[in-house]
């Protein structure tokens, strides 16, 4: 990994601004993800953030933290938050904002328990396959302290499919239609390929029941998006 998203946000933070992070999937067209949005205060997020965050309680994970505007929020709240990335250049930019406790960690390779774990901006993208899905639920499980929950995002994006009738067009053989390959650049520099994927809540809650952790519908979104708590 280039890291090139951890240079994007070293550069807005050190006054460096001049153009924007560029995404594209292999069912999308290029897209621009403006840097200032990863800079976002609570007044500026989405609503399923700030019931998220307002849903928080005890010892939290920030998983995917980014530049740390979820847990800067939380720690100004009086809460005790780890903040955790494989992007080196979040963690970096999270510790300048005033993260205090923040690692360059893979979700997987976590050993601590918390009161609440957080994954946001789709937190399920980190599956990256619906394979893997229960691989990272049972490990997600292992890290919940008694009566802990998990706060996490997506969106059903069987929608991106539809035809001008209206109806899908989706072909049956191939993988479950949320499993996507997630290209970035910036700069003029393209990172390496990833895979990230989308899930329904019907699918995430019959995972869940499988590894024996309910999972319950805390809000929906505006774009076929939702928040889910996992206890």
């Amino acid at each position: 990994m280039k890291d090139l998203f951890g240079q994007a946000l070293l550069d807005y933070h050190n006054g460096n601004y001049t153009e924007d992070i560029i995404t594209e999937t292999n069912i999308s067209d290029k897209d621009s993800l403006p840097l200032p949005y990863l800079f976002r205060n609570f007044d500026n997020m989405p609503k399923l953030e700030q019931e998220a965050l307002n849903s928080c309680r005890g010892s939290i994970l920030d998983v995917g933290c980014g530049s740390g505007c979820h847990s800067l929020y939380l720690q100004k709240k009086g809460f005790t938050v780890k903040a955790i990335d494989i992007s080196k250049g979040a963690i970096e930019v999270a510790k300048q904002r005033g993260v205090l406790v923040c690692e360059v960690k893979a979700l997987i390779d976590e050993t601590h328990t918390f009161d609440t774990i957080l994954l946001l901006m789709n937190g399920t993208g980190i599956f990256e396959e619906l394979s893997q899905v229960s691989k990272y639920l049972t490990h997600l499980k292992s890290l919940l302290k008694p009566n802990g929950q998990i706060l996490i995002d997506s969106s059903d994006i069987k929608y991106m499919y539809t035809d001008e009738d209206g109806g899908y067009w989706m072909d049956m053989n191939s993988n479950y239609y949320g499993e996507l390959d997630y290209f970035l650049s910036y700069k003029g520099e393209k990172e390496d390929p990833m895979k990230w994927l989308y899930l329904d809540f019907d699918t995430l809650k019959m995972a869940c029941e499988t590894i024996g952790l309910n999972c319950d519908l805390v809000l929906e979104g505006d774009h076929f998006d939702y928040l889910a708590r996992l206890s």
